[in-house]
């Protein structure tokens, strides 16, 4: 009997294994091998350079630019995604008529795909004919209306930001949803026998108690936004002058734009660990927050 039960968790285990091997295993192990060389990603041959790639990525003014367009992008979309979709969650707990309705709507954009959501949003920023345009022109705002959001050195980035939170708030909201869902109706109840008002009743009760949806909300929220390409790809490309440059879009330029293939996968190497030392330094503080709550 144990033989026939090893044998199932093996024949069920077996493809989900087999498929994740040869499309993530494999490729992570040969290219931590390939960042120690020249490769430009076509040549059948290429050399073994040791250490080079990473000793050029910190001297890289592109490496740096895009580093910190991360760091700031990152920055924008976990506070401002986090905060509305608890708000939104807070909000919507309620046992409402058009409950069910809103809750969709939120999180429609969170499945709707990305590169969908980056064009819809470049139409509407378009600089001549964008709903953006529009609804200043119609209110009368005409030097607004001829910003170019996504064209300019000074909001690039910004914007991006902002479509990244509009599509990603909903996945966030539900997590919150199903956490404040699990808060007993009695301590609230408790808590306005002893006079405290609805400030009083989310600080000292609902914030406590959803901190594990808090924790994994933060987490996901920021490997996401560091590994973001597919957005900043599409509405701006990078530009203009790198400005919206994140770290996605650098490895792409480097291995895919100029055929510094081992180059792009130091880089990626690089975001690998950068992405693991700030997660599990917010699972550690966020742990130890959940124990003192």
């Amino acid at each position: 009997m144990k033989l026939r039960r090893a044998m199932n968790i093996f024949i069920f285990l077996a493809p989900a294994t087999f498929i994740y091997t040869l499309f993530v295993m494999v490729p992570s192990i040969s290219g931590l091998y390939y960042s120690f060389t020249d490769w430009d990603g076509i040549s059948p041959s290429f050399n073994l350079i040791g250490a080079a790639n990473f000793q050029e990525i910190f001297q890289d003014r592109l490496f740096y630019k895009s580093l910190r367009n991360s760091v700031i992008f990152t920055a924008i979309v976990v506070v401002f995604k986090n905060v509305l979709a608890l708000f939104f969650a807070v909000l919507l707990d309620r046992k409402l008529k058009l409950t069910g309705f809103f809750r969709s709507v939120f999180f429609l954009p969170a499945i709707i795909s990305a590169i969908v959501v980056a064009y819809t949003w470049v139409t509407i920023f378009n600089p001549v004919f964008g709903f953006w345009q529009v609804l200043f022109q119609a209110i009368g705002w005409e030097s607004a209306a001829k910003y170019d959001l996504l064209g300019s050195t000074a909001t690039s980035l910004y914007a991006v930001a902002f479509v990244s939170v509009w599509q990603t708030m909903g996945y966030a909201m539900v997590i919150y949803l199903a956490g404040l869902q699990t808060i007993p109706g009695e301590l609230y109840e408790s808590a306005e026998m002893d006079g405290a008002g609805r400030w009083r009743k989310f600080v000292h009760v609902t914030f406590p108690l959803v901190a594990p949806a808090v924790t994994i909300n933060l987490i996901l929220s920021t490997i996401n936004a560091f590994k973001e390409f597919d957005l900043v790809y599409i509405l701006t490309g990078g530009g203009p002058f790198d400005s919206s440059q994140v770290i996605g879009t650098a490895i792409y330029k480097v291995a895919f734009e100029t055929n510094q293939f081992g180059y792009g996968i130091a880089m990626s190497l690089i975001l690998f660990f950068i992405i693991a030392m700030i997660s599990l330094g917010q699972l550690w503080y966020l742990k130890k927050r959940e124990v003192e709550y």
